[in-house]
């Protein structure tokens, strides 16, 4: 009698086994299909959430998943501006210049900087800037003796439209306390920078239509000559390549550069986030979430922090660019233009890095007699000089040792890219570097081939750091 109740036994185990991976498996099923559900709900949650927006204090931990599909942030927030200086024009301009101030305990450096902006810009360039300063301060006094100065100072530009000073008043602020103290942060810390979150927002989102660039920059800093047709040069050179956020300062929220139609993204992005980290932070993210992984930073910078002591606790500031130049007119116009060549590239130092006016080169294996970079022009151009410098100096010995510059016409498709049939040289490389002015008046034609010809091996690598181009403006017929 004994057997049959072992093999009796013997079945329920089995059963319990089978039961088992059975149980995994629903348990496992039901968990999805509750996230499914609960997915769709949080979609839809999610619009109705963006709606109220416009309509009650933010908090961050409460719009955290708002920001899944970044598409959804493209409307205004809801806030009613003092317009405390000026009022906008109907036209839109080429470049909104945002400012955020407010009072400090030690030093004022808006004026300067208001000033800075409007004397290296020319008569031409002032038409097609407008600059709004958010004074977001909540003592109204020091507002109004504030804007009795600019207004003093600066009545002329205010009458033609190209100085704003608005404010957001303090009820639609968010909950300035019982913030997070991430990072160790002293309260007094976190509330500053939290705050400086929503007054970015706040200025971004009245920004959004007035232009169709927007450069952010800080209420003490100064600016190179002709800023704008420097940053014309770089949007113009950047055609048809995707970017979020170009850099023109490598410090703070100094010279960063903007699609206007980012900006209501970029204001419900710093309004939801407004507590957890400081703005400088902040914008890494959100450029990553638009799909701009690398930094776009170019040289030299056209903006320098000249403030003494910082905004926050009168604390000394004594950061500088030294990437800054006072006058950087002579960018290079680089225009649209394809890149080719048969020297080995090593790893991502490709061949349109050397044409770039950021911090970076293109780098091959060594060369040989015979091989080539050309740049192929979009559009054939008039080019009136051409700089080219090759090596570096951390490899001093990686440059081009023998080489020749070419410029051409009459563009073909060939199995090695794309060439011209006709080439002309204008000069050979010495040590590593050449120069060529006044091309215009040398060649005839305009160009669509700027060609390096390598004319001996070489046993080193090669690195070509810097392509530069400046054209000419067109004749007239």
């Amino acid at each position: 009698m004994r057997l049959p109740w072992k093999s009796l036994d013997m079945m329920r185990c089995l059963r319990k086994r089978s039961t088992i991976p059975f149980l995994i498996f629903l348990i496992t099923f039901l968990l999805f299909l509750n996230l499914y559900i609960e997915d769709g709900y949080v979609l839809e949650e999610n619009r109705r959430q963006v709606r109220e927006t416009s309509v009650h204090p933010l908090s961050s931990d409460r719009y955290v998943h708002t920001f899944r599909d970044l598409s959804n942030f493209s409307g205004d927030i809801n806030v009613t501006y003092r317009y405390l200086a000026g009022t906008p024009l109907n036209r839109k301009k080429f470049l909104t210049i945002g400012l955020s101030s407010v009072k400090r305990r030690r030093g004022n450096y808006l004026l300067e900087t208001i000033k800075s902006i409007f004397d290296q810009s020319s008569y031409e360039e002032l038409n097609e800037i407008v600059v709004v300063v958010h004074l977001a301060e909540f003592d109204l006094v020091w507002c109004e003796n504030l804007v009795q100065e600019i207004t003093r100072k600066f009545g002329h530009h205010i009458i033609a439209g190209r100085l704003l000073v608005i404010q957001a008043p303090e009820v639609f602020y968010p909950s300035l306390e019982g913030l997070k103290r991430n990072y160790n942060d002293s309260d007094d810390r976190v509330r500053f920078r939290s705050k400086q979150n929503v007054d970015y927002a706040f200025l971004l989102n009245f920004c959004t239509n007035l232009s169709h660039y927007y450069m952010m920059l800080e209420d003490d800093v100064r600016c190179s000559r002709n800023f704008l047709t420097a940053l014309k040069k770089v949007i113009t050179s950047r055609e048809g390549s995707y970017w979020v956020m170009l850099e023109f300062s490598k410090l703070g929220y100094i010279g960063k550069l903007y699609h206007s139609k980012d900006l209501p993204r970029l204001a419900h992005f710093l309004l939801m986030f407004y507590q957890e980290m400081p703005c400088d932070w902040l914008l890494i993210h959100f450029r990553g979430l638009l799909a701009q992984k690398d930094v776009i930073r170019f040289k030299p910078s056209l903006f320098q922090h000249m403030g003494y002591y910082s905004s926050y606790k009168g604390a000394e500031n004594k950061l500088k660019d030294d990437d800054f130049e006072e006058d950087a007119l002579d960018l290079p116009d680089n225009p649209p233009a394809r890149l080719y060549t048969n020297i080995k590239v090593f790893e991502n130092y490709e061949a349109t890095k050397a044409y770039s006016s950021m911090d970076e080169y293109f780098w091959g294996k060594p060369p040989s007699t015979g091989d080539f970079f050309v740049v192929v022009l979009n559009k054939p151009s008039k080019i009136s000089q051409i700089k080219i410098i090759t090596g570096s100096d951390d490899r001093q010995k990686d440059f081009l040792h023998h080489g020749a510059l070419e410029v051409g016409e009459k563009l073909v498709g060939t199995k090695k890219g794309e060439q011209c049939s006709s080439y002309i040289t204008l000069g050979e490389f010495q040590k590593g570097k050449i120069e060529v002015p006044d091309v215009d008046h040398k060649i005839a034609f305009e160009i669509e081939c700027v060609r390096i010809v390598v004319t001996s091996s070489q046993k080193e690598w090669l690195i070509i750091r810097s392509i530069s181009l400046w054209t000419t403006q067109p004749l007239n017929p």
